[in-house]
């Protein structure tokens, strides 16, 4: 069976005729390293499937800091939802951390498919129901576990993280600084060669 359609079916058992409809909307693309999909301060118009590299949504400040609001993996959503449901400007900016291979949806035609297909709609509300409990579980992380062990959570996630990302975004994500990163890291290394 097709990994696409396999993903899809994890939201909800869809037909392949459904899935036909939303190939027939889609387009693949290939983002090289550091491509960047919708700038902040446009108005969305795309939503993107990852189905292979690593991606990120961040905030920018005018003093050039970067914010990580989000890591996405394969098979994963990535786009501005906020922005596309409201038609606003996003204030994030998503980018392929290594070289990516996403199906590219526009939005608008997917949401003209949802008012004329029930399975189609039915999708779209259990993507977001999915996206709303990944973003409270991420919320909850920040204000219940400390740093070392939200940490040792995104190692979970996302193995070999540390030959995917680079050190100040993980530690931005984290909301903690890189030389704070460096030091869980130690005591990490430590502690196991502590064990055995």
């Amino acid at each position: 069976m097709n990994q696409n359609l396999v993903f899809l079916k994890s939201f909800l058992d869809i037909s392949e005729e459904t899935f036909t409809k939303l190939s027939n909307i889609s387009k693949f693309r290939k983002l090289d390293t550091g491509a960047i999909i919708g700038q902040p301060n446009e108005v969305p118009t795309k939503i993107y499937m990852l189905i292979s590299g690593v991606m990120r949504a961040y905030l920018g400040s005018e003093t050039g800091k970067e914010h990580n609001k989000n890591f996405f993996m394969p098979f994963s959503f990535v786009g501005a939802f906020t922005g596309l449901i409201e038609k606003k400007p996003s204030k994030l900016v998503y980018e392929a951390l290594t070289n990516c291979k996403v199906y590219e949806i526009d939005f608008q035609s997917f949401m003209d498919l949802c008012e004329n297909d029930i399975h189609v709609s039915n999708l779209y509300n259990r993507v977001l129901e999915h996206v709303f409990i990944k973003y409270e579980e991420r919320q909850l992380e920040l204000i219940s576990m400390n740093a070392t062990e939200r940490y040792l959570n995104l190692t979970k996630k996302i193995p070999k993280i540390e030959k995917l990302i680079p050190q100040y975004q993980i530690a931005s994500y984290l909301s903690i600084t890189p030389v704070q990163l460096s030091r869980i890291r130690k005591k990490i290394k430590t502690d196991k060669e502590y064990e055995s």
